[in-house]
């Protein structure tokens, strides 16, 4: 793997799971912001799976009690390991993990798609709701990001799904992944409090780029954004900080600032982008560490050493 490819360099590993193609998002061969008008998580996951059935998820009156981490932990003790296994049963141990998250996370113990027990649980309703089915699909897969790498060298090694799945949660944490959604939240609250000029003058002297706009992958910007957009209600204060944000630096919003947009307009909870992130991309994790089950080989590159050699 050369070290170009490391940092949004040439691919470095074959999937047919999705792919960004000039400027748009592509699961399986279709566009994700098409899919994402009328599609729910589970419709998503048939799909990125090829499960060839409904995929559906359990409830727990009991599982909102449990942290994401543990839970996942708890279920990697009594997994079997992903290689060696029908495509079947590692579909029903992703099922099994997800539910197990989706309860940490707030879904509601009630039957129905993923979208209404979240609805449900934070109490959404109307475009709200809409919004929140949205964005659960239009997260499901972004190619080989890290988390989604982080993922895909657990299965190399033939861990079960969940710990696989623990592996792209745990990599999700860090503050320029999954935490980005905080920063863009973070923005959104100063330019509530100092006004959309000064919120934006401020972060630039601090010498930090603005949480929430540019993607490397979408010059042009970020199709999942402005399909959420189009779902969400007004929001003068965002509209400003978007017209400000463009204006002095050409970037426009990416996917962590709408999910800023819907968490503060939903009254949802601080970390809900996080939640949305996990639970959307964790059909992606699934499907890439089915993927790369059936590769049936270990991902360990070679590091170019940079140390000093002995005499």
């Amino acid at each position: 793997m050369a070290s170009s490819a490391m940092s949004w360099g040439e691919p470095s590993l074959e999937t047919a799971i999705s792919t960004v193609h000039q400027g748009r998002l592509i699961y399986r061969g279709s566009d994700a912001t098409l899919l994402a008008r009328s599609a729910t998580w589970e419709d998503a996951a048939e799909s990125l799976w090829q499960a060839g059935r409904m995929v559906s998820l359990t409830f727990s009156p009991d599982g909102a009690n449990e942290q994401p981490f543990a839970a996942l932990a708890a279920l990697i003790q009594e997994s079997y390991p992903g290689l060696g296994r029908s495509p079947g049963r590692l579909f029903a141990d992703g099922e099994a993990a997800i539910s197990r998250l989706a309860e940490a996370f707030g879904a509601a113990p009630i039957e129905g798609a993923l979208d209404r027990r979240l609805a449900r649980g934070w109490s959404l309703d109307g475009d709200f709701a809409e919004a929140l089915r949205c964005a659960l699909v239009l997260l499901a897969d972004h190619e080989l990001n890290a988390s989604t790498f982080s993922v895909r060298v657990a299965a190399s090694t033939g861990a079960p799904v969940a710990a696989c799945l623990l592996a792209g949660l745990s990599a999700l944490t860090g503050p320029r992944h999954g935490g980005a959604g905080a920063a863009a939240l973070a923005l959104l609250d100063e330019a509530q409090r100092r006004g959309p000029c000064i919120a934006v003058r401020q972060t630039l002297a601090a010498q930090r780029h603005l949480p929430g706009f540019g993607h490397p992958l979408y010059p042009m910007g970020d199709p999942r954004a402005a399909a959420l957009f189009e779902i969400l209600p007004k929001f003068g204060l965002a509209d400003d900080l978007r017209a400000e944000v463009e204006e002095v630096s050409g970037l426009r919003p990416n996917i962590d600032f709408a999910l800023a947009v819907l968490t503060r307009l939903g009254h949802l909870p601080d970390d809900a982008s996080f939640r949305l992130f996990a639970l959307g991309r964790s059909i992606g994790w699934v499907a890439h560490a089915i993927e790369q089950f059936g590769q049936d080989k270990l991902i360990r590159p070679r590091a170019q050493y940079t140390g000093n050699l002995p005499d």
